[in-house]
Order: C-alpha cells, then sequence, then structure tokens
C-alpha cells in the first residue's frame, strides 16, 4: 500500500520515528532530503543487511518522482519485507504540497 506525502508530511511533522529510506543518488540528495536514510536503488540489494530487523515493520521508500521507490518497493517485497509503502509522487509531490 503507498502513502500520500501529505501523511508523511503529518507523520514527519508530529516528530514519529518513521523507517524511511531514500533511493535517489547522493547529489540529490545532498541537494533536498527529509531526513531519510539514503541507500541509492542500484545500492539496495546489497545493503539489505543494514534494513535487517525491520521485515515487519513499516518500511517507507522515496525518490524523485515515485518511478524508483516503486521498484526499490518491490524488490524490498521480494526480499521479505511484508509492509513497504512507496511515496506517491516522491519529492517532486512532497516539495509541492
Amino acid at each position: 500500500m503507498d502513502i500520500t506525502v501529505q501523511e508523511l508530511k503529518e507523520r514527519l511533522d508530529k516528530g514519529e520515528k518513521i523507517n524511511l529510506i531514500d533511493v535517489r543518488e547522493p547529489n540529490e540528495y545532498e541537494a533536498d532530503n527529509i531526513g531519510a536514510t539514503l541507500i541509492p536503488l542500484g545500492e539496495l540489494q546489497y545493503r539489505l543487511d543494514e534494513l535487517d530487523g525491520l521485515q515487519d515493520e513499516e518500511v517507507i521508500v522515496h525518490c524523485r518522482s515515485g518511478a524508483r521507490s516503486a521498484r526499490a518497493q518491490q524488490l524490498l517485497e521480494e526480499s521479505g519485507f511484508n509492509n513497504v509503502r512507496n511515496v506517491i509522487g516522491g519529492m517532486l509531490a512532497y516539495r509541492a504540497q
């Protein structure tokens, strides 16, 4: 199930602890980020051990527009993660709200 930028912003504004993964490239992250853990999509399959223990927790993935994070969501689900949510519209939508 995906998550809207509005819901994500509300939860971040409340200071909720969220397992938030940014799958963009480092230069994109440096230019603008919302405090997520940076794991570029191309590295994700090799860095799954960093997410060990989160298989049954909510994990939210985002990118610039939602396409790369949709691929990340699929990869994580195939790797045994049960509650992966993609941010609809990504950072473009987040900053546009």
